[in-house]
């Protein structure tokens, strides 16, 4: 329970539905924080509702295991040229690994998030699928669970919109019904930003901003490490008026190399074959999935290629993922389910 209407009303639906519920509060950042779940508002609010419901509270203390298993690889992926999802790492390493275990042994059959997926059983075999309200779904950021993590596990609003689960917060007089969403990464604060956190934690590398196009360099960064393969944001299109994207961040160089979309889109995708998780089925070489690489994007046409060295061939050129970022696989045939998940080393 993060404090959060969603989390909030599926403890609701549990208890409604008859089960033997308990809510826990994880404490994760003890750091500044304007932007997360973690502060003493949000642990109040999560508390209040479980008053309300009438079930148990705890407040789980995983600040240790956060720093550890989430911001410190955060910081030294950035320190690295790699653009990691601290988001996914914390479902990955505290919400279904620490969590999952520490419930398993307190003897409870099941765990369940506010997360806006489903998880589907079939013939004795556990699925997930995308959220019913696609503007909220976030079965990308659980792409990485394991058939034996979803068995004990229940997305409780998968079901529903978000309207339809403010509007049961509200007629249940949640004190959480109407609250707006928590934005960005918990443990970076939203009015300083993410340079300002890794000035804070890494020695920043200022860089020269190149213009792949015309050789010039028409722009200098404060902190190269903050600046992302594939990005747009804060670069200035170029003399002939077009558009520019990162195409490449070398820090040892101290140069960011900018270009034209056309000249830096890309069709092949390396990856982390350590880190390649499959829910639905070993996926074999030449296997056809719908790829996407961020939370609310697109999912694309692509094939899988395997064997030693694993990589995804798009059907079409896409703006280049940064080293880090994590693509979620969905099944062509059921474009709702997930097939697995793996990290991106290079775009080419």
């Amino acid at each position: 329970m993060s404090g959060g209407v969603d989390s909030s009303v599926a403890a609701a639906l549990l208890v409604e539905a008859g089960h033997e519920v308990v809510g826990a509060t994880l404490r994760l950042w003890g750091g500044a924080s304007d932007s997360g779940c973690c502060s003493v508002a949000d642990v109040d609010d999560a508390r209040r509702v479980a008053q309300r419901l009438g079930v148990d509270h705890h407040v789980f203390n995983y600040a240790e295991e956060f720093e550890r298993r989430v911001v410190t690889p955060y910081v030294e992926g950035h320190a690295a040229g790699r653009t990691p999802n601290p988001c996914i790492e914390c479902n990955r390493h505290i919400k279904f690994d620490v969590l999952v275990e520490r419930a398993r042994r307190l003897g409870f059959d099941a765990v369940s998030t506010g997360h806006h997926a489903r998880v589907s059983e079939r013939g004795g075999r556990y699925f997930l699928l995308r959220g019913a309200d696609s503007r909220k779904d976030q079965s990308y950021v659980l792409g990485y669970l394991t058939e034996s993590q979803l068995s004990r596990l229940l997305l409780p609003i998968g079901a529903m919109t978000k309207d339809e689960v403010r509007a049961h917060g509200e007629r249940l007089g949640l004190r959480t019904w109407n609250k707006p969403d928590s934005q960005d990464v918990c443990f970076i604060e939203a009015s300083r930003g993410r340079e300002a956190f890794l000035r804070d934690r890494l020695t920043p590398t200022p860089a020269s901003i190149v213009d792949r196009a015309t050789g010039e360099v028409i722009g200098q960064v404060e902190v190269a490490e903050a600046i992302t393969v594939g990005q747009r944001r804060g670069v200035a299109p170029g003399r002939d008026g077009e558009r520019r994207y990162v195409a490449r961040v070398d820090l040892v160089a101290r140069r960011v190399e900018v270009d034209r979309l056309s000249a830096v889109t890309v069709s092949r995708l390396d990856l982390d074959a350590t880190s390649l998780t499959f829910a639905r089925e070993v996926v074999t070489d030449g296997s056809r999935v719908l790829a996407q690489w961020s939370a609310h994007g697109a999912a694309v046409p692509a094939t899988l290629h395997g064997g030693g060295r694993w990589w995804l061939e798009t059907a079409t050129p896409v703006r280049p993922v940064a080293a880090g970022q994590s693509v979620v696989f969905y099944a062509p045939d059921e474009p709702a389910m997930v097939m697995g998940a793996a990290l991106v080393e290079e775009s080419t």
